[in-house]
């Protein structure tokens, strides 16, 4: 994917790079740190659906990632991704896997980032949940952090930026009835019912005493609706770490967690890759969440990329301060959500004891962004 599109402060085009070094394998835990799952379970069942679950490599759970749950298997013989939902109660609509693997099973036709879905369990009863088979691509998955290899680097900035935007740009542009998803989601009405949803999901999950801030976000987000543009397709969260890059060109391979796809207003998308494209000076929530390291490896700006994605879409960005803020709105609630299930109990992974005070933190930027004080 090459571009000339020049963001302000860019005076030449981005041009793939060269990065040698840059190592290219499945990053998972050890087993002893792995969540637990039945694989006799699943053994059997897929010994049932003419499929065979090897026992040799064991499946290994992949690092990274608050939610769904990803096992590295070998299968008859070949390495694929094992996706199951989160244990504990889960909110309605959510982690979706049939919705996933139906968007697996048709978006490669459109889109050659895209794993193919592979072998989809219906059936709860096996292990609790429903379960899918992904295609595995190896690469690199860059997380809080950039790699050692590629620190120092003005350029490794530049070409992720570029990477980010012109495969978000690339979704978009997917004509969905030529490959059978023109009935996927609701367009119609998708921001109303947005504003709607996460309001009630923020009241259900927000911290103690935070109540007065969610209900003046809510109320801003009610009086500044916009009318929804334009329908495509969505990813829904997209990020650095849902994108498995080329480690010798930092290329796509592969685009991951497509759970919440869906189609609608393509703006609203683009402000959710922007939630995670945090500044140096931004609050420390921002920082904490951990999530994509814009501020430490030369990535454009906030302003840059949006500069650069309207390039690229074509799309009207004179009411993006709208997206903007629902998105981050919709990221500070999904960190509550997240918290929520350890204030419950229904996890103990200590990793998620810090989680409420993120999301509080990124709902309060929200409403600073709803103020006009940052961008």
């Amino acid at each position: 994917m090459e571009s000339n599109v020049r963001p302000a402060g860019i005076e030449e085009p981005i041009r793939a790079i060269e990065i040698p070094g840059v190592p290219d394998s499945a990053d998972v835990r050890s087993a002893e740190q792995s969540v637990p799952i039945d694989w006799d379970a699943i053994g059997n069942y897929l010994a049932a659906n003419g499929l065979r679950l090897d026992s040799d490599p064991a499946p290994r759970q992949f690092a990274g990632g608050l939610a769904n749950l990803n096992y590295l298997i070998h299968l008859d013989g070949r390495p694929a991704v094992l996706r199951r939902p989160p244990l504990g109660e889960l909110p309605a609509g959510a982690y979706d896997m049939a919705r996933e693997f139906r968007i697996l099973s048709r978006l490669p036709d459109a889109l050659p980032f895209v794993p193919r879905g592979l072998f989809l369990c219906s059936e709860a009863s096996v292990v609790g949940s429903q379960f899918q088979i992904i295609e595995y691509r190896p690469g690199l998955v860059i997380r809080e952090h950039v790699p050692p290899e590629l620190t120092g680097r003005p350029e490794v900035g530049a070409r992720l930026s570029q990477v980010l935007l012109e495969t978000m740009a690339a979704i978009h542009a997917v004509d969905t009835g030529s490959i059978g998803l023109d009935d996927l989601g609701r367009p119609a009405g998708f921001l109303g019912r947005a504003v709607s949803g996460w309001r009630k999901r923020g009241a259900v999950a927000l911290e103690a005493g935070t109540e007065r801030l969610h209900a003046e976000l809510g109320s801003w987000l009610e009086t500044h609706q916009v009318p929804d543009g334009p329908p495509a397709l969505l990813h829904n969260d997209f990020k650095l770490n849902n994108v498995i890059l080329n480690p010798r060109d930092l290329s796509p391979v592969a685009v991951v967690d497509w759970d919440q796809g869906t189609r609608g207003d393509p703006l609203f998308d683009f402000a959710t890759l922007l939630s995670y494209w945090v500044h140096e000076d931004d609050p420390p929530a921002l920082h904490d969440m951990e999530q994509m390291p814009a501020d430490e490896g030369g990535f454009w700006s906030r302003e840059q990329a949006v500069a650069s994605y309207a390039a690229l879409s074509r799309r009207d960005m004179s009411d993006f301060r709208f997206h903007r803020v629902l998105a981050m709105y919709k990221l500070g609630v999904i960190f509550l959500q997240l918290g929520y299930r350890w204030r419950s109990g229904a996890t103990s992974e200590e990793r998620y004891a810090g989680l409420t005070a993120i999301g509080t933190g990124i709902v309060e930027f929200a409403h600073e962004i709803a103020q006009g004080r940052v961008f």
